[in-house]
């Protein structure tokens, strides 16, 4: 048995040894996590961008999730890293998240892809995932504040990132040892629960003086 977010479909070719040949579908529930992942993704998207839109009107303008010194949006919207690549950040995010969504609920309804789409699909999770990790590490020690509309984009993005690269090795789109694979599928949790655990910790103690009621 595999984990049930890569549950099969009927007309899944991947319990033959080796990669799969043709094109693959996905599990619904599989499907159901990209929506719900792609959803979040968005919804972060959407809120800092009319945000961001907002403070460009006003530079006095308050965002809703600036909270204190340190969990404050309007520092992050105000960086140069908010627009990495000349724009807002998150106008990728409305583009990206929006495929994402996509492509679940073609899965729903019984789509299938080849490998090169999958493959495809890995890369674009994988320099998602590298990004929101330049960002993480950005926030917390160059910018010195919190998002906390961008942590949720956050946790989207890993676990999007880990399940489609699961489904991808299972699949054998993605060449690993038969050992490894089979204790990945099994223990799926291990790895996004672990990775989304370092970053709260991270988070924990950067700023554990303010937490604390301390002083800096």
């Amino acid at each position: 048995m595999t984990i049930s977010a890569l549950d099969r479909s009927d007309t899944d070719d991947a319990e033959r040894d080796g990669p799969a040949t043709g094109s693959v579908g996905g599990g619904r529930a599989f499907a159901l996590l990209l929506v719900i992942t792609g959803a979040m993704g968005l919804l972060a998207s959407w809120v800092i961008t009319l945000d961001k839109f907002k403070l460009l009107e006003d530079p006095n303008f308050t965002p809703g999730c600036s909270l204190n010194p340190i969990v404050s949006c309007g520092n992050i919207m105000q960086s140069k890293q908010a627009a990495a690549f000349g724009f807002p950040n998150p106008m990728l995010g409305l583009v990206a998240y929006g495929m994402i969504i996509a492509i679940g609920l073609a899965m729903l309804s019984g789509s299938r892809f080849p490998r090169w789409y999958w493959l495809g699909m890995e890369a674009g999770c994988l320099f998602g995932v590298g990004f929101v990790t330049w960002l993480q590490y950005e926030s917390l020690y160059v910018i010195g504040s919190l998002c906390l509309w961008c942590c949720l984009a956050w946790v989207a993005t890993i676990v999007m990132f880990w399940y489609v690269t699961l489904n991808n090795l299972r699949h054998g789109f993605i060449p690993a040892p038969e050992g490894l694979k089979r204790g990945l599928l099994e223990f799926h949790w291990v790895v996004p629960v672990l990775w989304i655990g370092v970053i709260g910790m991270l988070i924990l103690t950067r700023w554990w003086w303010f937490w604390t009621g301390g002083t800096a």
